[in-house]
């Protein structure tokens, strides 16, 4: 079969053939489980209709990537997966082909960093396994059935990557146990195929109880019923980046494929490492599950189906779910069902390809599949409180995605976004606060402010007058942002933000201690809580509440609070005016503007600890910016140091482009009127730091934002939360398009020129001269509108070569920003 090592050249082989003829198919090889499918039509017609397999979702599965490759819908709640026992197994995967499998579990998150806690690795609950024979004599007592008895490795195949395929609703794994492993899933159930050695005797299913990615299982229960071979079970698991426990259920069904499977012909019990035949329920331990012989298919290889739902309320509604999401065990057509949900999804964005490396159109099919990993729909999951409104989970975190994940949403999904938000307020509506950070139902460790505010804000900026019609309460919606703003939680920790101090003082002073939450990343947290007041103040215009849109505004203004214009970096009088911690009484502290980067002297972090109090949060000063940059210029000093500042930051490498607070920092020489700086910055960033390899991120996806920020940058443009704006580039295609269900349009950008994207990143015919909308002259080239968007606008931008062309003239060719009147 195709492997994810020789997945590169063939994919390009594939795509650079059906680019130029139509017609031409991407045929898996030696078991693929996909139909033949058009991948891209011919040059003139340039639909791409089939554009899951484009999809790679190997890129970032090994060394910190952290991204999920398993079978999954959009933002379905079961991701079904390959288990290993890497030591960064955040996601459960982990391309590296030394690491060995040690099950295929049911729930997994696109995950982020390693995370700094003793507990540290979220879901991989329920894995199953099989075995084609056991021990010496084949028996049922000789079977290895503890995690770290049983583990075997992948097959490899000559150029040394893992014998594992997958597709966007499917994944498989070839083991050297000679064992045979599929997945597709539905929202709240999985599906797996076992396919066993020609040969196998006694074909044997274990279930897994208790072995979650952390092992944390604890109070399991579990039944195995003789008749069926059904089992039943669930158990407590620890938080993966907070405090508390969650409660997860299992019903597990066993079919055979093409045979009658029967019962079971021996059952029993395992816990450890020993394996007892005719139990049906189990005894307390750290590790324990099922075990289960069946007779094999007597006509031709044997190959089981397993059907396994999930519930976070009872293993009764696990089997329920099940039973009505899969109520016939019919692996392939569930497996078309699964890629044409994606297939539609993801075709709502359509690229044309002329001179384009099929790998930009790879990097970008794949970005945007990331996007819609989670958050999760948790729907009629939520064992906390019963409600009709929809419940989402899986926002690993919000500080994360909010910056680029949603604004993706805007263009394509609105109706999944208002489901989101619509599971948002229900939560505050629930607990006082805006979720944050969450996990498996469980509230999880803030990283920055009330991020929820600006994802709110998002979606009643772009679709205030779609909002009833989505069945989301403009009033509701308000009313859920105002606690954040207003409220001081019992622990901010997990929720809302520390806000008294906030109002009373306009920044977070580094020597105030509460007993509501840590004294840490006071100006991060200061930066964020400004951003957040100002997506509420866009909110509340709206409404016509113009006084609280008053208030919220200038709040947003108080990340000036924390600049001080007399802080320079060490050997660098040049680079004057940093933002840096305060103390109560106004006077500042100090942080090492290197701090948390590659410059650091003492190479010290800025992770989520208590001990860290030097005021940032994964960055460093240099990087820290606000989100009004026409206040920035003028604190620095004017463009000509503006620009100056940005280009000491990628030359001096303070740019980190495994983290989001320098997502923004490429398009930024927009501001400066020097847009063809942005774009080429942005365009260097992709070539240097971004490919379809199995290392292909720098960082971690975290949760899709690096997905939906890469692109962004091959559709060429930036996002800005919570404002009708996109900062404007150049698409790496000539021609790109995006339908919106909700609004019923169609927005396609052409790029008049284009000649190709520098392998790069540096120079080309790339940049924008001007900009026509529907025909007619654009006031900027530096910005859109989202009202293009809305009517469904062609926008037609001129390219050039020349790195000098500005935003255009006049006084609304500069993006706007809250100081200019800009969101006025």
């Amino acid at each position: 079969m195709v492997k994810f090592a020789d997945r590169k050249s063939a994919r390009l082989c594939v795509l650079a053939l059906t680019i130029l003829a139509e017609g031409s198919a991407l045929i898996g090889v030696k078991g693929a489980a996909t139909p033949a499918s058009s991948a891209v039509s011919s040059a003139s017609d340039a639909h791409i209709k089939d554009p899951a397999s484009l999809v790679n979702l190997f890129i970032g599965t090994t060394k910190g990537g952290h991204v999920f490759p398993g079978a999954t819908l959009p933002h379905g709640m079961v991701k079904a997966g390959l288990d290993t026992d890497s030591p960064e197994r955040q996601a459960g995967y982990d391309a590296d082909p030394q690491f060995h499998a040690t099950g295929f579990s049911q729930l997994h998150d696109d995950e982020r960093h390693l995370i700094r806690l003793p507990q540290g690795l979220s879901l991989s609950n329920f894995k199953l396994w099989a075995f084609p024979s056991c021990g010496t004599d084949d028996t049922f007592e000789e079977c290895p059935t503890s995690i770290d008895s049983r583990k075997v490795l992948r097959k490899t195949l000559s150029s040394g990557g893992p014998d594992d395929f997958a597709e966007p609703g499917y994944f498989a794994s070839n083991l050297t146990s000679g064992i045979r492993v599929e997945l597709t899933a539905t929202r709240r159930t999985a599906l797996h195929r076992y396919t066993f050695p020609a040969g196998t005797t006694h074909p044997r299913m274990l279930v897994d109880i208790t072995n979650d990615g952390q092992q944390s299982g604890s109070d399991p229960t579990m039944q195995l019923d003789p008749a069926t071979g059904r089992v039943t079970g669930g158990a407590s698991f620890g938080s993966s980046f907070g405090i508390g426990r969650y409660n997860a259920f299992t019903c597990v069904d066993f079919q055979g494929e093409g045979f009658e499977l029967g019962k079971p012909q021996e059952f029993g019990t395992w816990v450890g490492n020993t394996a007892t035949q005719n139990t049906t329920t189990i005894t307390p331990g750290a590790q324990v599950g099922a075990l289960l012989t069946f007779v094999p298919d007597g006509n031709k290889t044997t190959a089981i189906l397993a059907r396994v739902g999930v519930s976070f309320i009872s293993a009764e509604q696990a089997c329920s779910n099940a039973e009505q999401e899969i109520p016939k065990l019919d692996f392939d057509g569930l497996l078309r069902s699964a890629r044409a949900e994606w297939n539609e999804l993801l075709g709502r964005i359509q690229v044309k390809t002329d001179n384009v490396d099929p790998e930009i159109v790879s990097l970008f099919y794949s970005s945007i599949y990331r996007t819609h990993i989670v958050p999760a729909d948790y729907t009629g999951e939520n064992p906390k409180w019963n409600s009709t409104e929809p419940y989402y989970d899986s926002f690993y975190c919000n500080w994360d995605t909010y910056r680029t994940l949603f604004s993706l949403m805007s263009l394509h999904d609105a109706a999944n976004f208002a489901r989101i938000v619509r599971g948002m307020i229900n939560i505050q509506q629930h607990e006082g606060w805006l979720p944050e950070c969450r996990g498996a139902t469980l509230q999880q460790f803030i990283q920055g402010g009330s991020n929820g505010d600006p994802i709110l804000g998002e979606f009643f900026v772009k679709f205030a007058d779609k909002a009833a019609s989505l069945d989301v309460s403009a009033d509701a919606l308000y009313n859920a942002l105002i606690p954040d703003a207003e409220d001081q939680p019992p622990n901010w920790d997990l929720q809302g933000r520390q806000v008294n101090i906030w109002k009373s003082l306009g920044y977070i002073p580094s020597d105030v201690f509460e007993s509501g939450g840590t004294n840490t990343r006071q100006v991060s947290r200061t930066l964020e809580y400004a951003f957040d007041d100002f997506s509420i103040s866009q909110v509340a215009k709206l409404l016509g509440k113009k006084s609280d849109g008053t208030k919220y505004a200038q709040r947003a203004g108080n990340f000036v609070n924390v600049w001080n214009p007399n802080t320079t970096v060490p050997g660098r009088d040049d680079i004057v005016g940093m933002m840096q911690p305060r103390f109560q009484d106004g006077t500042f502290n100090f942080t090492d503007p290197r701090h948390c980067s590659v410059n650091d002297p003492t190479h010290s972090t800025c992770f989520l600890d208590a001990n860290n109090h030097d005021g940032f949060y994964e960055s460093s000063p240099i990087v820290y910016v606000p989100h009004d940059t026409a206040k920035l210029i003028e604190l620095q000093g004017g463009n000509d140091k503006f620009i100056h500042r940005l280009n000491f930051i990628f030359d001096e490498n303070y740019f980190d482009s495994t983290d989001e607070p320098s997502q923004q920092i490429p398009y930024m020489y927009h501001y400066a009127n020097r847009p063809a700086l942005s774009i080429q910055r942005s365009r260097q960033v992709i070539a240097q730091f971004y490919n379809t390899s199995v290392n292909g991120l720098p960082g971690n996806d975290d949760s899709g934002a690096m997905g939906s920020y890469v692109a962004f940058y091959l559709a060429g443009m930036y996002p800005l939360p919570a404002t009708r704006q996109f900062l404007l580039g150049s698409p790496y295609f000539p021609e790109i398009s995006f339908f919106n269900p909700t609004l019923g349009k169609t927005t396609t950008i052409k790029a008049k020129g284009f000649r190709g994207n520098p392998a790069d990143g540096t120079g080309g015919t790339v940049f924008v001269k001007s900009v026509k909308i529907d025909g007619k002259p654009w006031k900027s080239n530096c910005f859109l509108e989202w009202d293009a968007f809305v009517k469904g606008s062609t926008i037609e931008l001129e390219l050039t070569n020349d790195i000098n062309v500005t935003c255009g003239k006049g006084s609304g060719a500069l993006p706007p920003s809250l100081s200019t009147g800009g969101y006025d």
